[in-house]
């Protein structure tokens, strides 16, 4: 009976001691939200609630208390996640993760987002100044005065607080605007394509983009111009490092429908930016913000004040990545007589050279750290940036022109969103958020809906974007700005519903280059055909379609795969899987698995053999410059990239090259699914797991995370769920917040995010709300007064 006894005590033991974490792991990071705290600088006292998810409600007497209660509350859930991120943008990481950090450091201080970011903060005019004053403070108020309330997080990594300035918040805008402008990898891709496979071929794969509202546009091709040939650019393939460090597909869905399409008789605003919300708690930060002249509800990224997605007492707004072209790269030479020049025509010009000191964390180092200086080099136009890329061997250098550097304006219109009392004043806000290339999709309290691009475009004088633009003399090619009145823009369409998922927008006839990179149009026609469907559309329609599956590119492709599958017998079931399927990308079905893979596998049987290994994975990561154009190939039945270059004496077609990767998709689903192609399921390969920055790794990253979990959905559907080409099938990038707001519903908004509230590791609102962002449950943000206090679970309030 001893060993009866032993096994008893373990039990207990273990329960116990599961007891004890359950309940005082949470204790350990937690922070103060009941009762009062002195806070010096505000005018008034403060009230904050919270409800059952976290979500703080700031109920200020005046704008400047709720922004500085913002900045607090945003500190007291994602002080961590803030200072991650400032460490990114001003690349300070390598205080953090030592030399491996060393090349991300240098090549964002390369680029100088922070130099941009404190440029601007000593141009700022007085209102927008005070704002984002006020905000900081809050931040740091909660570092000095409720020291012990700092995230565990600190400790943890080793790594103390620091005070926030304007410029760090600035730091995320022009982040944000950084890593949207996705041209930056087109360029790149179309100058390796057009070096290694010459002038016909570069021309016949280049993006096919078509405004789906446009009968009149047939697609136009960016040609490349035959002189760029002469570049020779030998060390393009070292690159590659840089387009996989910026993986970008980011893309969204927003649409609004009119109150007469509207069950409620209201206008209806929908929104899902897709991001990568892999990083626990998420990238969105959800409050509300509560005065006598504004009530709104809604997300920012921490770090930045106010809001940027959610609705007001008179408006509500979401946004998606326009893909305007903001950012242009050039070919410099350097004056063969003179290194330190380089050569515009004929004119020799010193390169401007800053001298920038990297803090390397290292334990050898006898205070913990050693220094390395680097210098950085930037001509006219921009840093150069082949300096930061390793064995770039060329006579040329490239630099990086980005728009926001050069159009800074005293005011941000994100300040003036909250305080916008119908569409007209929303939209000069709008055109004011020159860092961002946005769609921005609104509806009012009046019933008026509506579409607004943002950003700063430049005219270009000769050539476009498309490809690196090489400097032969002093003329600048940039000449302004695509006025802020001609930009893609609507207001009350006949058809009664505007909405963008990052397709191209401008007419056929637009008159100025705007970009050569946008998403294909499957999520977009999509949401046409279900707008299409006849009745009004509910709050709960707009849900639902935020979780669509059905996947167009497949349902134009998986007829012509089935039939070719079905001719032979080691692909005949897989044939038949997918002869039965309604194209919904659906986790437990077989036919998603099928067609993701073999499609995936098939594009890189079409141009590995004209590219390379190394080659093709830039081509195939940027997924966006080549969908169409294979789609056009497909439907064809017929290219001359089918045909395999290095077969001379057989000519490869589109049925060899389906089949093979249909051979190839066994070999690779089998062994994870079985044999069994009926029994495969499309959510246990494509799964989304979320992760603690503290714990990203090893044994113990699931019990701090969550996941991996099966998702549906790919990233052809509304209900995104994108995955990295050389990661199949793991999903990163999907939905950051999914939110339905009817401006005729005073008491709440539709909103779930994937993570939660809090970044703070073992607080139950750091992860709360994955279940039900997995399962479409619904949740809500709360507007009216009575809505809140009937939901509060906490009040502290803030003395000046």
């Amino acid at each position: 009976m001893k060993w009866v006894r032993r096994i008893l005590i373990v039990f207990i033991c273990l329960i116990v001691t599961g007891s004890i974490l359950f309940f005082c792991l949470p204790l350990l990071n937690n922070y103060k939200k009941q009762g009062k705290l002195n806070i010096p600088g505000l005018k008034e006292n403060v009230i904050i609630q919270r409800d059952a998810n976290g979500m703080a409600y700031i109920h200020a007497g005046n704008i400047d208390d709720v922004l500085m209660a913002q900045g607090f509350v945003t500190a007291q859930d994602r002080l961590f996640q803030m200072q991650l991120t400032r460490l990114v943008v001003q690349g300070r990481v390598c205080e953090f993760a030592g030399k491996a950090a060393k090349n991300l450091d240098i090549r964002m201080r390369t680029i100088g987002l922070h130099r941009l970011a404190r440029k601007q903060a000593a141009m700022l005019d007085n209102k927008t100044k005070r704002y984002f004053q006020k905000y900081v403070d809050g931040i740091n108020a909660f570092i000095e005065y409720c020291p012990d309330d700092i995230p565990l997080e600190f400790k943890l990594a080793d790594v103390k607080p620091e005070k926030w300035e304007i410029a760090d918040s600035l730091d995320i805008l022009y982040y944000m605007g950084y890593s949207t402008a996705a041209n930056l990898n087109t360029e790149i891709t179309a100058q390796m394509l057009l070096e290694t496979l010459g002038y016909e071929k570069t021309s016949n794969i280049m993006p096919l983009n078509i405004n789906a509202d446009d009968p009149d546009d047939k697609g136009k091709m960016q040609i490349p111009s035959k002189e760029r040939l002469s570049l020779s650019m030998t060390g393009i393939k070292n690159l590659i490092p840089y387009i996989n460090d910026r993986n970008l597909r980011t893309g969204s869905n927003n649409w609004a429908i009119s109150p007469e399409l509207s069950a409620s008789g209201s206008a209806v605003l929908s929104g899902d930016p897709h991001l990568d919300p892999r990083m626990l708690p998420g990238i969105f930060y959800p409050t509300g913000l509560i005065t006598p002249e504004i009530r709104a509800v809604g997300v920012n990224i921490p770090g930045i004040p106010g809001m940027a997605i959610g609705r007001t007492g008179h408006i509500a707004l979401s946004a998606t990545n326009n893909y305007g072209d903001m950012v242009d790269l050039y070919i410099e030479t350097i004056d063969p007589e003179n290194p330190d020049n380089y050569l515009e025509g004929k004119n020799s010009i010193p390169f401007t050279r800053i001298k920038q000191t990297l803090k390397i964390k290292d334990k050898n180092a006898p205070a913990g750290f050693r220094k390395e200086e680097i210098i950085i080099r930037t001509t006219r136009r921009g840093p150069v940036v082949s300096s930061v890329l390793p064995g770039l061997k060329t006579k040329k250098v490239i630099s990086l022109r980005f728009a926001p550097a050069e159009s800074m304006e005293p005011a941000i219109g994100m300040i003036d969103i909250l305080t916008a009392k119908n569409s007209k004043e929303l939209v000069k806000a709008l055109k004011h958020i020159p860092m961002a290339c946005f769609n921005w999709v609104f509806a009012d309290t009046s019933g008026n809906i509506g579409h607004q691009a943002s950003g700063r475009i430049p005219i270009r004088y000769n050539g476009d974007g498309t490809f690196p633009f090489p400097v032969k003399d002093s003329v600048d090619n940039w000449h302004g700005w695509i006025p802020q009145d001609e930009m893609p823009a609507a207001l009350n369409p006949e058809k009664k519903w505007i909405g963008t998922c990052n397709q191209k927008t401008v007419k056929n006839d637009f008159p100025y280059y705007y970009s050569s990179f946008f998403s294909p149009n499957y999520r977009y026609n999509r949401l046409k055909q279900l707008m299409a469907l006849p009745g009004r559309k509910t709050v709960n329609d707009m849900w639902l379609y935020q979780r669509d599956t059905k996947n167009l590119l497949a349902q134009k492709i998986s007829p012509v795969l089935a039939k070719i599958l079905l001719k032979y017998n080691d692909t005949e079931k897989m044939g038949k899987i997918l002869s039965a399927w309604d194209f919904r990308d659906d986790p437990e079905k077989a036919a998603p698995a099928i067609f993701q893979t073999t499609y995936q596998l098939f594009a890189n049987l079409v141009f590995e053999d004209d590219l390379g290994p190394d080659k093709v994975i830039v081509l195939l990561k940027n997924w966006y410059f080549w969908q169409q154009r294979l789609e056009q190939m497909v439907l064809q039945g017929d290219s001359y990239w089918f045909d395999n270059i290095g077969t001379p004496d057989k000519k490869e077609t589109l049925e060899d090259l389906f089949h093979s990767a249909a051979l190839k998709a066994k070999i690779f689903l089998a062994p994870k699914l079985g044999d069994d192609p009926e029994k495969w399921q499309w959510g246990k390969v494509h799964t989304l797991e979320l992760l603690n920055p503290i714990m990203r790794k090893g044994t113990f990253k699931t019990l701090f995370g969550s996941g991996p979990m099966p998702m549906g959905g790919s990233g052809e559907t509304l209900y995104r769920g994108w995955y990295d080409y050389n990661k199949p099938f793991e999903v990163t990038h999907c939905a950051a917040l999914r939110m339905v707001a009817d401006l005729g519903d005073k008491e709440k908004v539709l909103a779930v995010l994937p993570g939660g509230v809090t970044g703070r590791t073992f607080h139950p609102h750091q992860k709360d709300q994955v279940d039900s962002f997995m399962s479409g449950k619904k949740m809500y943000w709360w507007v009216s007064d009575k809505a809140i206090d009937e939901h509060a679970k906490s009040r502290l309030i803030l003395n000046p």
